[in-house]
């Protein structure tokens, strides 16, 4: 099942998900979440890919989350939601939200679970779902106090506060701030930064960054995936670069 309001593109070895329907404020239908699903697979499968990208293609909102029509009528549930921030957030390489406009309800988490989020000025997000009776699902709350703190996670869920594009990057909600026009190029420059490190040092640090914030960290599983990258191809080809002051040519082996 396809939904034409996500497009998958790459360039080189960065992918872009683009969340493209402006007119609902890119809020995901079941159609749109399952589409979602099929395109992380694919990220996932293809080893060449370094970093994934997600944005809106326009408008003044990043997303909106779930649909509120079909979480109504029962289309769409929570925990299919939930579904789909997991995965996006157990994605093994880094994932940049180039957050172009206003993000509402779950749409905050999908930029929550990218590990680099750059917004623009006068941008605001809120979280409504205590104003419409709803409890966020249990991985979202926590999602929130890991990487916000319990009390900014209470002031945006409980509060339902509206927050600022300042007030975010205080928090540690946003990454880096840039005016409108000054996104793209940033976001391509840090996407680019990103793609050209050793990829099994990036993924390895990643996978031991999460798994400690979130309290699931096998240790002897960290510790072989670090002796890997010690063992590395890759680690040779960087000791190589910089005893010749050239560029490293990492290949993930």
């Amino acid at each position: 099942m396809n939904d034409s309001t996500l497009l998958l593109s790459r360039r080189d070895d960065i992918a872009s998900i683009t969340l493209n329907a402006p007119e609902r404020h890119n809020a995901l239908t079941d159609a749109a979440v399952e589409h979602f699903l099929q395109l992380l697979d694919k990220v996932n499968a293809d080893r060449s890919i370094r970093v994934l990208v997600i944005r809106a293609s326009a408008g003044e909102t990043f997303c909106a989350g779930a649909s509120l029509k079909q979480l109504a009528n029962g289309q769409m549930s929570g925990e299919r939601f939930e579904e789909l921030t997991n995965r996006l957030a157990a994605t093994g390489i880094p994932k940049i939200a180039a957050i172009g406009g206003n993000v509402y309800g779950g749409g905050a988490e999908i930029a929550l679970c990218c590990d680099f989020r750059f917004g623009i000025e006068g941008m605001t997000l809120r979280v409504p779902a205590a104003r419409l009776g709803l409890s966020y699902p249990l991985a979202g709350i926590q999602r929130y106090v890991h990487r916000l703190g319990p009390d900014n996670a209470k002031r945006l869920l409980i509060g339902c506060e509206e927050f600022d594009s300042g007030r975010l990057l205080d928090i540690g909600f946003l990454t880096r701030v840039v005016p409108a026009p000054e996104l793209e190029p940033t976001v391509a420059e840090w996407a680019q930064r990103l793609a050209s490190l050793a990829p099994l040092a990036v993924r390895t640090m990643l996978h031991i960054c999460d798994g400690t914030a979130n309290g699931t960290l096998d240790k002897e599983e960290a510790e072989a995936l670090i002796a890997r990258c010690r063992e590395s191809g890759d680690f040779r080809e960087g000791l190589r670069a910089q005893r010749e002051k050239r560029t490293p040519r990492f290949t993930g082996k």
